[in-house]
């Protein structure tokens, strides 16, 4: 999306993407904790350090319930035939152990940490984001101002670079962010008018979430809550939702697990999916395709504030959808987001159950690919510094 974005939607169409994107497959790598993997980590670390890195922020995606059964729900209510054979696979999903592979966890943070933070050098701290993970416009609202929060208490100073990995629906919180962060100020104001209701009481005023208000005092002031500070955002697996703000962050790096499907061209998703790839992640990741438009939760019946304010946000970052879900999303294919750079990774099928690797949605939390990921990142944001050769 252009500057001036204002929380359009991206639209979903079939044609070829006006971002760049490419394919690749990321070959061997050595294993985790062994000597070559110590020393190409500290050879990431030196790049981030010589680029003004400051700081390392890894942000989980969404978690009310496993992100598979609502890819899988959401395909059984598209395709109502086959209604039957999903549930039945939404119900071995549901006994299998999930156990910590769809997210970021402490242990992946601490394998980072210690990679790119090798004794005798300036630290760049690595910092594990909590939020709500409720799959909805008003949860992944709440992570944006709560993560812009975070961020102006670092105090950053100019020159300075906070760079973010975003799991799943964390990069839609990122570009909920990067449209706060653009600087337009009526945008902004809209944003927290329409969801004001959860943040302060109707009638009496009170405010009983202060985050939001101090958030929206620090943007009303005119000056940027990060002071001058870069911000270099990292997404994997993020469903197609929001547009991004380019006036709001620095560089934009997507990672999507996709193996292209025979007559389509790369940036296109087969539609409707084979079952048996779903449940082999044969294709990819399916959660990403299916993540879009048209799937969110909704809050509980008793947050009648939640409840309120989640259709006046999606009234302001969703307007094409507010007559329900339709179909016609899913059959454009479209997984490259407008904004940013997009490598489409082949990174080989999982193996395992469709529990163990969330219909091609777990592989981005995978130690073994911590090195791959980290070493990308540093080709495409910070090349002039970079140790290895691209």
């Amino acid at each position: 999306m252009p500057q001036a974005n204002r929380f359009r939607h991206q639209a979903y169409t079939p044609t070829r993407p006006i971002s760049p994107h490419y394919l690749l497959s990321p070959g061997s790598y050595p294993v985790v904790g062994s000597k070559p993997f110590r020393q190409r980590m500290r050879e990431v670390g030196a790049a981030l350090r010589a680029e003004g890195v400051a700081a390392i922020w890894l942000v989980h995606g969404s978690l009310d319930g496993p992100l598979a059964v609502r890819a899988l729900a959401e395909l059984a209510r598209v395709f109502p035939a086959a209604g039957p054979a999903l549930r039945r696979v939404i119900h071995r999903l549901l006994e299998g152990p999930a156990g910590e592979v769809a997210q970021f966890t402490d242990r992946y943070a601490s394998a980072l940490d210690s990679g790119v933070n090798p004794p005798g050098q300036r630290p760049i701290p690595v910092h594990l984001f909590q939020w709500s993970g409720e799959n909805h416009h008003l949860g992944r609202a709440d992570a944006a101002v709560r993560l812009i929060d975070e961020l102006a208490d670092l105090e950053l100073r100019p020159g300075q670079r906070a760079l973010l990995w975003g799991h799943g629906h964390a990069g839609n919180v990122f570009a909920l962010m990067t449209n706060l962060l653009a600087g337009h100020s009526d945008a902004a104001e809209q944003f927290f008018q329409s969801a004001e209701v959860y943040y302060r009481w109707p009638i009496l005023g009170l405010v009983d979430i202060p985050v939001w208000q101090r958030v929206r005092r620090r943007l009303r002031s005119g000056r940027s809550p990060l002071e001058g500070a870069a911000l270099d955002l990292v997404t994997f697996g993020t469903p197609i939702r929001y547009g991004w703000d380019s006036g709001g962050y620095s560089r934009l790096l997507h990672f999507i697990h996709h193996r292209p499907a025979p007559g389509l061209p790369v940036y296109r998703a087969a539609w409707p999916p084979d079952l048996n790839d779903v449940l082999n992640a044969a294709g990819g990741d399916y959660v990403q395709q299916l993540g879009i438009a048209g799937t969110n939760s909704v809050p509980s019946v008793f947050a009648w504030r939640a409840g309120w304010a989640e259709r006046r946000l999606g009234r302001l970052v969703q307007p094409e959808r507010d007559n329900g879900p339709s179909p016609e999303p899913f059959c454009a294919g479209a997984i490259v987001p407008d904004e940013g750079t997009t490598l489409l990774v082949d990174y080989g099928e999982p193996g395992g159950t469709i529990a163990q690797h969330h219909a091609g949605h777990a592989v981005y939390a995978r130690k073994r690919w911590l090195l791959f990921h980290a070493e990308e990142i540093v080709r495409r944001f910070y090349a002039a510094q970079a140790c290895m050769v691209a």
